[in-house]
C-alpha cells in the first residue's frame, strides 16, 4: 500500500509525515508523534477516551484516519499545561478529584476544553451534554462535573489563563 504525505499542525507544531492511508489518527498521535495522552479505548468511537480537538472541535481520533487531518489543526491533552504549570481544567480536575484511574481523563478534559473555549459559564446540563460521549467506569461523574464547573470559575476569574487550548 502506498503511503500518503500529510502536513498537520499538532499542538502548535507542524508535522509532515508519510503515513499509511488506513493509519488511525489515534495511532498516529501515539506512535508516530509520541503523544501518549490520547488514549485508545474501544476503537469504535463509543468511550471518548481518544477525544482530541480537530480545528477546535472535539472529535474521536479512533474514528478518523491521519490522512483526514492533512492541513488541519489537532490539539491533544499535551497542548494544555505542564506538570509545573497546570492548565485551569487540569488544576480543577486535581482540586475536585475529577478522576480515579485517569484513563478517561484526557478525553474528558478535551471535551471540557471545547466547551469552555466558547462558554465560561456553562450550566450543569451544558456540561453533561459536552461530556455525554465520554464514558467513565470509575466515577459517578459528579466530581467530573464539579471539576468542569471549577475550571470555568478559575478561567472566569483569571482571563487569559489557559488560553492556548481553551
Amino acid at each position: 500500500m502506498s503511503k500518503c504525505h500529510i502536513s498537520v499542525d499538532v499542538n502548535g507544531q507542524l508535522y509532515e509525515r508519510l503515513v499509511e492511508p488506513r493509519l488511525l489518527l489515534s495511532d498516529f498521535l501515539r506512535h508516530e508523534l509520541s503523544l501518549p495522552g490520547t488514549h485508545a479505548g474501544c476503537e469504535h468511537g463509543v468511550c471518548g477516551v481518544c477525544t482530541v480537538l480537530i480545528d477546535g472541535k472535539a472529535s474521536r481520533s479512533c474514528l478518523c484516519f491521519a490522512v483526514q487531518v492533512d492541513g488541519l489543526s489537532v490539539e491533544t491533552v499535551e497542548s494544555l499545561g505542564t506538570v509545573e504549570e497546570l492548565h485551569p481544567i487540569q488544576q480543577a480536575f486535581w482540586e475536585k478529584h475529577g478522576l480515579q484511574c485517569g484513563f478517561c481523563t484526557p478525553g474528558m478534559i478535551m471535551s471540557a476544553a471545547e466547551l469552555l473555549r466558547d462558554n465560561l459559564n456553562p450550566g450543569r446540563e451544558e456540561i453533561l451534554e459536552a461530556i455525554g460521549g465520554n464514558l467513565c467506569r470509575c466515577t459517578g461523574y459528579q466530581n467530573i462535573v464539579a471539576s468542569i464547573e471549577r475550571a470555568a470559575e478559575i478561567m472566569r476569574s483569571h482571563p487569559g489563563q489557559g488560553e492556548k487550548a481553551a
